[in-house]
C-alpha cells in the first residue's frame, strides 16, 4: 500500500521542474557547499569513495562531477573470455528474460511492448522480436557510468522525449509502461552476435544523460525526437565506458533471438557490477 501511495505521488510532482532545478544546482561550483552536499550524500547512501579516481569530496568542483565520477583503473575488471557478455552498469538486475513476441516484463503484473520502447523503429522491432533483454536499475548510491557489454560498432542513436517518472521499485511495480513513457536514449550497435541495443532511460532528478561520442544528449528537453547515424566511426570494446547519468536511472539491453544465453546464477535482484559476466553468446 505504501509503495502504491509513493507511485501515485509521482503523478502530482512537477517532475520536469524538479529535474531542471536540481540539474542547475548540481552543475554549479559552490565551493564548501558542494563539498558539504557530497559528504552528506556519501553518508546518506553509504558511498565508498576509495575506489573512485578522486577519493576526496573536495576534489569535485560540482555535484555533477561527483555523480559522473570515474573509478580507478582496476576497480572493475572486465571478463575477458571470448564468449562472454558483461554487465553494463553497477546496480540491480530488476528483470531479464525472453521478449515474448514483442512483450517485455517491467515488474510483476506489468508488461510493455517492444514497439513502444524503441519508439516504433521498424528495424529494431524486427531485430529484437523474440530476443532477450536485461534491465539494470542504478540507484542513487551506485556508480553512475554505463559501459558496453560487448565489442560493437555504433550504427544509430535516437533521443526519445518523454516523462521523468522515478524508476525505483515502487514506481516500476505500480506505474504502467514506465520505460516506454520516460525519456530515453537508444543506442543501436552492430556486433558479432548481431544487432544489440543499449537503452538509457531518464528519470526524475536525472539532470543529464551523456555519451562519450556526442556529449550531453539531454538537456535541453524541447520535446523533439532526435536521430544520429554513424558510419563505423564509433567502435567500442567490451567493458568500455559509454557515458553517464547525472544521478542513477536504468539501462535496458536488447539482444536478438538465439544470440545469447544468460548465466545460470543470474536472477531478479542480482547485484550487478560493471564487467562481470552476464551471459554467453550462442
Amino acid at each position: 500500500m505504501l509503495n502504491q501511495i509513493k507511485a501515485m505521488i509521482q503523478y502530482l510532482l512537477p517532475k520536469q521542474l524538479l529535474t531542471v532545478m536540481f540539474g542547475y544546482l548540481a552543475s554549479k561550483q559552490l565551493g564548501f557547499l558542494t563539498t558539504a552536499m557530497i559528504k552528506g550524500f556519501c553518508k546518506l547512501y553509504k558511498i565508498d569513495l576509495t575506489e573512485a579516481k578522486y577519493q576526496k569530496a573536495e576534489e569535485y568542483k560540482t555535484f555533477n562531477d561527483f555523480f559522473a565520477r570515474e573509478l580507478q583503473e582496476d576497480a572493475r575488471p572486465i571478463d575477458e573470455s571470448d564468449n562472454s557478455i558483461v554487465m553494463p552498469a553497477d546496480g540491480v538486475i530488476s528483470q531479464f528474460g525472453t521478449i515474448k513476441d514483442n512483450v517485455l516484463l517491467q515488474a510483476k503484473g506489468h508488461i510493455y511492448s517492444l514497439e513502444s520502447l524503441v519508439a516504433c523503429h521498424p528495424e529494431m522491432i524486427q531485430f529484437f522480436k523474440n530476443g532477450s533483454y536485461v534491465t539494470t536499475y542504478l540507484a542513487p548510491s551506485n556508480y553512475h557510468r554505463f559501459h558496453t557489454p560487448f565489442n560493437g560498432t555504433l550504427k544509430e542513436m535516437i533521443y526519445v522525449p518523454g516523462a521523468l517518472f522515478s524508476v525505483n521499485k515502487a514506481t516500476t511495480e505500480n506505474i504502467p509502461n514506465i520505460f516506454a513513457r520516460n525519456e530515453r536514449v537508444i543506442c543501436l550497435f552492430e556486433t558479432d552476435i548481431g544487432p544489440v541495443a543499449q537503452i538509457l532511460v531518464g528519470a526524475t532528478i536525472v539532470g543529464s544523460i551523456e555519451t562519450k561520442w556526442e556529449g550531453v544528449i539531454t538537456p535541453p528537453r524541447d520535446g523533439v525526437m532526435k536521430r544520429w547515424t554513424y558510419q563505423g566511426d564509433v567502435q567500442l570494446e567490451k567493458g568500455e565506458d559509454m557515458g553517464c547519468f547525472k544521478l542513477g536511472s536504468t539501462v535496458i539491453t536488447l539482444f536478438g533471438a538465439n544470440s545469447i544465453e544468460f548465466i545460470d546464477s543470474l536472477k531478479e535482484g542480482h547485484v550487478a557490477r560493471v564487467g562481470q559476466k552476464m551471459a554467453e553468446r550462442i
